[in-house]
């Protein structure tokens, strides 16, 4: 069996654009029609330049291959061009790559992925979602950093079943991060997260999920306002490049550090496990390498006592993908969601992922258990005028 045709979808989408503006998708296809799809994640150029990437790297690495020799695969691309560096843009385009030949093997082997890495583990998998704004909401903007509007999302989601729920309440990222936050910023941060405590009470969860726009001593200010309402996680709280900074706020508060969504490979992960500097951690599979070295890394995590939180802020294939590795992994935590992957999510899919009560249900059939809508992603083409660096 070969890879015979590598094919991209951009996809453009629509408004409230809950898992960014623009998705990129890969297809492979083999000499004998098994089809399997992948996604790159977050890659910091245009989507149509991540197109021709992928493709190009599909027409010189991938088209001739066999699916089955996934880590053969992995190796060639990672060593092109003899960097040997988990740079994200080559690390976005061989994750997608990875989970498509991953969907293609479960395919042939009539297996859900998560059975060909050591079998389910869990029956339900359980998931969180940011605050987003009601639909009918007059402003919109700044939910987060507004106590009052957060603590109404945050029941809404409670009603839903939802048992944590996300948010940013230091404010949005800019070019200075990392600063140190004003007093101003710091009282309203606490406010929020009181507000959101004070209005779900011990049903939820608090995830804080900052970006990375905080000094280490700023972040560790408001890491000691934050303890009393006992946060699960207090995420990324000063920018990924330092892990030592960032086991230094570790050490410095009861909170536990998640981060990962900017990091890629089982290298960076390991620094991260090595310097104590978080005990969850938030791989992207379309960033990381893909499932199985997601899979490593679990695996790393697991003689840490550390667990996982898989971050996705994207398509629907990726998630599935999430979705897979959550599934077989025993130190699995929580998984991102969009909301219940209702709206967009579920019209790309031929069958929408399965959300209910809180948890979403592992897919039975085999791959990785979802079918890209091509006709709808046709439908939905990038467009050019839109912010691409939100993807």
């Amino acid at each position: 069996m070969k890879i015979a045709d590598v094919r991209t979808f951009i996809v453009g989408n629509p408004p409230p654009y809950h898992g960014g503006m623009n998705w990129v998708f890969l297809k492979l296809v083999t000499d004998g029609g098994t089809v399997g799809y992948g996604e790159a994640y977050g890659v910091p150029f245009n989507p149509l330049a991540v197109a021709q990437l992928i493709e190009s790297v599909g027409e010189r690495l991938i088209i001739g291959c066999d699916p089955f020799r996934i880590e053969r695969m992995w190796r060639t691309v990672y060593t092109s061009g003899y960097d040997l560096h988990p740079d994200l843009t080559k690390m976005g385009i061989l994750s997608a790559f990875e989970m498509a030949c991953w969907d293609i093997v479960g395919k042939e082997l009539d297996q859900p992925v998560y059975n060909l890495l050591g079998g389910q583990y869990h029956e339900r998998v359980r998931s969180y979602t940011y605050l987003y704004p009601a639909p009918d909401d007059p402003v919109r903007r700044n939910l987060h950093t507004d106590p009052e509007r957060a603590a109404s999302r945050a029941v809404y989601y409670a009603d839903q079943g939802f048992t944590a729920v996300k948010f940013d309440s230091v404010g949005p990222m800019s070019e200075d991060d990392p600063v140190q936050l004003s007093l101003e910023t710091l009282d309203n941060a606490e406010a929020v997260v009181r507000a959101v405590r004070e209005a779900v009470g011990n049903r939820c969860d608090i995830l804080f999920g900052t970006h990375g726009q905080m000094v280490t001593s700023s972040a560790i200010r408001l890491a000691k306002r934050l303890e009393k309402y006992d946060p699960l996680w207090f995420e990324e709280p000063v920018p990924p490049e330092n892990r030592d900074e960032m086991a230094r706020v570790a050490r410095s508060t009861s909170i536990p550090i998640a981060t990962g969504e900017r990091l890629s490979t089982k290298y960076e992960f390991r620094e991260l496990l090595d310097k104590q500097a978080a005990v969850i951690l938030q791989m992207a599979l379309g960033r990381v390498g893909g499932i199985l070295e997601a899979k490593k890394i679990a695996g790393m995590a697991e003689a840490y006592y550390a667990q996982i939180a898989p971050h996705l802020y994207c398509g629907p294939i990726e998630a599935a993908a999430n979705i897979q590795l959550a599934t077989c992994s025993p130190n699995f935590l929580i998984q991102e969601s969009i909301e219940t992957f209702g709206g967009f999510h579920a019209e790309l899919l031929n069958e929408p992922i399965r959300w209910e009560d809180g948890y979403i249900i592992p897919p039975t059939k085999p791959g990785l258990g979802v079918e890209l809508n091509e006709e709808v992603a046709i439908k939905n083409p990038y467009i050019p005028s839109r912010d691409w660096m939100r993807t």
